[in-house]
């Protein structure tokens, strides 16, 4: 594995693979890597022939008074992790060589609508900086394949969207939520919570099961599903932020008549902010 600095020494090495006409895999991320990065990389590996991973703890991203300055970076642990997955180029660009105009200069890519809902509301802004991120990382690395996890279950569908919309030749393939041995969907900000903590998180995975087990014996009653549901987080010590019941395909409220579901939850847990996701077939 390499790890780069510069844009130009990235598409330097690609400019061979790409001339022998080999699939390239993107594995956008912004460090601290777990098990959940970890098989990112190893879809990654089992559908494309050369595997970029990028780090970079994105600003444009984070909202005001958010973790940014906290964020956790852990570059030499995550470079031993790459090493034991078959990641070829590992790329690390400084905040200048994304941003060389500086963050209040760079060109924007907005996904209307779809980024202005759920965690879009409560993170004004937040998906603006994921999307303009992605897409110039797109235009950096020319991937054929870009990976990400399901637990952002909006982000992909934002991204999925910007995509298809700019027509962007880039397969987008969503990976399955990797969980511990409690159900608590791995996250880098997992390591904000206390054991105390960690032992309630799983309340959230709990909570979205019972409520596609109720939509699955024939409950339509949306509302009253997603109250009982807010009372359960809070009752445990979570601070709500939001838990609700919506069409797969544009995250709008699900009616009694729609098949694909997905039930989003996001909840405040001590110093983190938790998301989870479960997607329901009626």
């Amino acid at each position: 594995m390499q790890t780069l600095h510069q844009i130009a020494e990235l598409r330097e090495r690609l400019q061979q693979a790409r001339l022998d006409g080999k699939r390239i895999g993107l594995v956008p991320t912004m460090g601290n890597l777990h098990r959940g990065h970890l098989e990112l990389v190893n879809e990654a590996r089992r559908h494309t022939e050369v595997v970029v991973v990028t780090i970079f703890v994105n600003p444009l991203q984070f909202g005001e008074n958010e973790d940014l300055d906290s964020y956790p970076r852990t570059l030499e642990q995550d470079q031993a992790r790459l090493g034991t997955v078959g990641c070829d180029y590992l790329f690390v660009p400084s905040e200048t060589e994304m941003y060389p105009r500086g963050r209040g200069n760079q060109t924007i890519v907005e996904v209307p609508e779809l980024s202005d809902m759920h965690c879009g509301s409560t993170r004004p802004g937040h998906f603006r900086g994921v999307t303009t991120v992605v897409s110039k990382l797109f235009g950096i690395v020319q991937p054929d394949v870009a990976f990400f996890g399901r637990k952002d279950y909006q982000q992909l569908l934002v991204i999925s969207r910007m995509t298809a919309d700019l027509c962007m030749p880039i397969e987008i393939h969503g990976v399955p939520i990797v969980r511990d041995e409690r159900g608590l969907a791995l996250s880098s900000r997992n390591g904000y919570l206390s054991e105390a903590e960690l032992a309630v998180a799983p309340t959230l995975n709990r909570v979205l099961h019972e409520t596609a087990d109720a939509i699955g014996a024939g409950e339509c009653d949306y509302d009253r599903l997603t109250a009982e549901g807010v009372r359960q987080l809070e009752a445990a010590g979570f601070r709500r932020d939001y838990l609700r019941i919506v069409r797969r395909d544009d995250l709008l409220p699900a009616g009694p008549d729609d098949k694909a579901l997905v039930i989003l939850g996001a909840a405040y847990l001590g110093a983190a902010r938790l998301i989870d996701n479960l997607e329901v077939d009626r």
